[in-house]
């Protein structure tokens, strides 16, 4: 899921650049800590079979109460994060990257453990390329940014229609087309994030605000992009 995109080239990154590299960092440590939650967590929910069974073999209530849980955290924290205690924005972030361990714990059943560590490599090697150039880079992203939601809204929703369609060959239509997608929003975010935290600076926001929304927003880039390379790298048991 993906916040609709702001408006924050007004600002000069380079009159807060010490400050920025400070935010920067604080978001790439807690994205990082938060797939490290993540993983954990669906490492040991997977390595229990009844929780498993209780989770996705009985009652979907359950399950789809899970989904709903994440997409309200998200939609809350989003909306609200600047206006709340840091570490209550931290808390909120860690508990949404713990629930997301749970759903994703599935995986472990489908794929092998080789492939799901090696998928991860090549996704953290492709996240670091992309994140860097939106780093560095000094065009502007914008339009790229627009034309990559609007994309990723027909993605959603071409998901859901799948669905009920199965098609295959629009199965690996969205993966392939997906990737691409994901790929570009990594180095947009990184871009709008460093503006918006020269953005918050000049506004005298809290950086603990920006550096979550930020991590947020690169952990939900990272998680699909990892999810749509392991229907390509993944190997089945």
């Amino acid at each position: 899921m993906q916040m609709q995109p702001v408006e924050t080239h007004a600002y000069d990154t380079d009159q807060y650049a010490g400050d920025v590299q400070v935010v920067m960092s604080q978001v790439y440590l807690l994205m990082t800590i938060g797939l490290m939650i993540t993983a954990v967590v669906a490492a040991a929910f997977a390595g229990n079979p009844q929780w498993m069974i209780n989770l996705f073999g009985r009652s979907p209530i359950l399950l789809i109460g899970l989904f709903l849980g994440q997409i309200l955290l998200v939609v809350v924290l989003s909306a609200t994060v600047h206006r709340l205690a840091p570490g209550v924005a931290v808390g909120l972030f860690v508990l949404y990257s713990a629930l997301n361990g749970v759903t994703l714990s599935s995986i472990f059943w489908v794929y092998t453990d080789a492939s799901i560590v090696s998928t991860f490599m090549i996704t953290a090697v492709t996240f670091g390329a992309m994140s860097f150039i939106g780093f560095v880079t000094k065009r502007d992203l914008t339009k790229l940014g627009s034309l990559l939601f609007m994309a990723l809204l027909g993605f959603a929703i071409a998901s859901v229609v799948n669905l009920f369609l199965r098609s295959e060959g629009l199965y690996w239509l969205l993966t392939f087309g997906g990737i691409v997608i994901f790929v570009g929003l990594i180095a947009w975010d990184t871009q709008r994030i460093k503006q918006m935290a020269a953005m918050g600076l000049a506004d005298g926001r809290s950086r603990g605000g920006v550096a979550v929304l930020g991590a947020l927003r690169l952990y939900l880039d990272f998680i699909n992009l990892f999810l749509l390379l392991l229907r390509i790298f993944g190997r089945r048991r």
